[in-house]
């Protein structure tokens, strides 16, 4: 067991110290698990008890994954603390798949949420494959690789978060976008984490993004922005219901969130890696491989589970890694708790109506920063890399293709459909471009 660590992988904290543990984990994860749900939603126009359902779904779905990431059944799961939660890496292709259920200009929110849980739950086999296949699948999606994926994801996903700031959709359709009360309470958000982040105060640090979005949320209220009349069902339970929505598949939203699933495989190999070395347990040999190849099982097998109970994929959380590392706590048992209470807060439907109240631009002034902070998490794995005349042209091409699309989307209007829906997303375009120039590109030194 590593030095700095207070209780190990099989150890049984008491109580209190568990309790404590789980809290802070929940602080840590929470607002990123109901985030995803709320932009996807806001993109497609759904109503509130659709989002409110989607929001509760999410944290019961990130409460199952949780469980069986903790606890490994048979060979599906690390055995390790590992939190998973909706995943922000596809939230551009899963719009794009919702976009399918416009009917003459207006959205069916049904037939475009059966399109994205289709084309979910089938991709998810791509990464139950390669848990499989996995020494051979990190030759070809490389650090250089994953890196680009990952800056595309963050650089794609930041014209949705300044969406939101100046207000969405309803701001457009009122004509009040980007107004100044919208951006000033974006700024105000954005301006509060930042304060609360660089505290040398770890519980504020570690709490930023929810205190930033509560003080937010206070004056959005103090505007008249908050109207908790609507809130409808508080003393209701939301009952899970497999399918709910049907399933629909589109060939081209299914290679899409494939892609993304390839790349998530090899992002869920080092966040299993740096969870085994923090919990002070070996990061090579077959018991890791064993653990490593479980853990990216259960990843796709969770994102499948999300499908069925109508929510959307799920990764495990990098973040949690550095919340055991701040609070010494490595025991397994702690991530049962965490995952009974993401499962309790999905089965109350008022947790998901509450969430689903906060205006665009509160929620934009969050996930501004969010998905600045994953570009720059693709940006330093990049850096990680020898940056050869090579990697230069792979990152070159690569990011030319995929913000190509993204800034100029017109582009691809003469395209048959199926390779409009593939291409649309610049993070499969520019991943794709990534992987082929990297496996094809010859340079001798």
């Amino acid at each position: 067991m590593s030095k700095e660590l207070i209780y190990g992988l099989n150890d049984r904290p008491p109580l209190r110290e568990t309790l404590f543990a789980a809290l802070q984990h929940l602080l840590a994860i929470f607002v990123a698990i109901i985030t995803p749900p709320l932009i996807i939603s806001s993109a497609l126009k759904f109503d509130l008890e659709t989002t409110g359902f989607l929001v509760s779904m999410s944290l019961f779905v990130s409460g199952l994954a949780t469980f069986i990431q903790c606890r490994r059944l048979g060979p599906v799961g690390t055995g390790l603390l590992c939190i998973q939660g909706t995943s922000f890496s596809f939230i551009s292709p899963i719009i794009g798949a919702g976009l399918l259920g416009m009917v003459d200009g207006k959205m069916n929110a049904e037939m475009g949420l059966s399109y994205i849980f289709g084309a979910c739950m089938l991709a998810s086999v791509v990464e139950m494959v390669v848990s499989r296949l996995l020494p051979y699948t990190r030759k070809i999606i490389t650090p250089l690789v994953s890196g680009i994926v990952v800056s595309l994801i963050g650089m794609c996903l930041i014209k949705a978060g300044i969406n939101s700031c100046g207000g969405g959709q309803s701001a457009i359709d009122a004509g009040a976008f980007g107004s100044l009360q919208n951006l000033g309470l974006a700024l105000l958000v954005l301006v509060s984490i930042i304060f609360f982040n660089r505290s040398s105060n770890r519980f504020l640090r570690m709490a930023s993004i929810v205190l930033g979005l509560l003080i937010g949320c206070v004056a959005a209220y103090a505007l008249g922005l908050i109207d908790f009349s609507r809130i409808s069902g508080a003393g209701s339970l939301n009952v899970p219901v497999p399918f709910k929505y049907g399933l629909r598949f589109d060939i081209g939203s299914i290679i899409g969130l494939g892609l993304i699933y390839l790349v998530t495989a090899v992002e869920a190999f080092g966040d299993i890696t740096a969870n085994s070395l923090i919990s002070g347990e070996p990061v090579e040999g077959p018991v890791f491989m064993k653990r490593a190849q479980g853990g990216i099982l259960a990843d796709g097998f969770n994102s499948f589970l999300a499908a069925v109970f109508n929510s959307f994929p799920n990764s495990i959380f990098a973040q949690n890694n550095g919340m055991i590392q701040l609070t010494g706590v490595a025991s397994r048992y702690v991530g049962y708790f965490i995952a009974a209470a993401l499962v309790l807060l999905g089965l109350f439907p008022v947790v998901g109506q509450l969430f689903s109240l906060i205006p665009d631009a509160v929620l934009g002034g969050a996930t501004l920063l969010m998905f600045g902070t994953v570009a720059a998490a693709g940006i330093r794995i990049i850096a990680s890399t020898e940056i050869t005349r090579k990697a230069v042209l792979v990152m070159a091409i690569s990011f030319a293709m995929g913000l190509s699309v993204e800034l100029v989307p017109g582009i691809l209007d003469k395209m048959p459909d199926v390779i409009r829906n593939i291409f649309s997303s610049g993070i499969t375009t520019g991943g794709l471009t990534a992987i082929l120039a990297n496996a094809l590109i010859r340079i001798k030194e």
